[in-house]
């Protein structure tokens, strides 16, 4: 534990790929409007299968989950999110995710063993993840079926996400061609993690944990609309947390 607070970046860097820049460089803004130093550091998700992973992951005072599947190590990326949910240390999942997030819970929650993604092509009888159903119109040719600033995401009132942007409907982007199928929603509900956003349709785009320190995935990317000098409200309340398990941890350690 140290003053500065650290993050591990959960996914397989891609200098690519603009969310991850954009992951990045959210972490610096929140970093300048508290004053506080934050590290950063991506976590390969083939590392996560590693001996020493666990130990890894605890250096660490905040885990996010990245955009940018189908990832390296579909069981790493699981076994990183597995370690934030058993663990309660601070996470956050966008994007890519926020799809393997409700993956994890729905195999290792509800014991559905071959919940997956259709992107894995994997013949599984359990898809919690499919293709988007109704893509945005106009989109550039190279886009996401889902992608740009997307309006009317209802938040759920009273619910932390709700909290952190004082609001009840806001404007996010989005770049996914993949999101919840309606017919596993029951799972999230099942597992403990309450639909807490939804589009303009229905369509369910964040989860939450009622009962963790901090434990909020979304659909959409928070990073992408965060400037430098102002913060995505998510992205600062992620860091915020994360630095208070880091000072909960050295206080800890001094008690020992």
């Amino acid at each position: 534990m140290s003053d500065a607070v650290r993050i591990g970046i959960l996914g397989d860097f891609n200098p690519e790929f603009r969310s991850h820049h954009a992951t990045n460089e959210s972490l610096q803004h929140v970093a300048a409007k508290l004053n506080l130093p934050v590290e950063s550091a991506w976590i390969s998700t083939p590392s996560v299968l590693e001996p020493n992973a666990q130990k890894m992951l605890e250096s660490f005072d905040g885990i996010w989950a990245a955009p940018g599947s189908p990832y390296e190590s579909f069981d790493g990326m699981l076994k990183g999110i597995e370690f934030a949910r058993r663990r309660d240390w601070p996470f956050l999942g966008t994007c890519g995710g926020f799809q393997y997030t409700l993956i994890e819970c729905a195999r290792n929650v509800l014991g559905i063993k071959d919940a997956d993604t259709a992107e894995n092509n994997s013949g599984s009888k359990n898809i919690v993840i499919y293709p988007v159903a109704c893509a945005v119109p106009d989109r550039a040719e190279d886009a996401a079926k889902l992608s740009g600033a997307i309006p009317e995401i209802r938040l759920r009132p009273g619910s932390y996400l709700q909290s952190f942007y004082m609001k009840d409907t806001v404007v996010e982007e989005f770049f996914c061609n993949f999101e919840v199928n309606p017919d596993y929603e029951w799972a999230a509900m099942e597992a403990g993690f309450p639909v807490v956003a939804r589009g303009p349709q229905g369509e369910i785009r964040a989860i939450e944990s009622p009962t963790h320190l901090f434990y909020i995935a979304t659909l959409f990317q928070p990073q992408l609309s965060s400037k430098p000098k102002k913060p995505h409200p998510l992205v600062l309340a992620f860091v915020q947390a994360a630095m208070d398990w880091n000072r909960k941890r050295l206080d800890d350690s001094i008690l020992v």
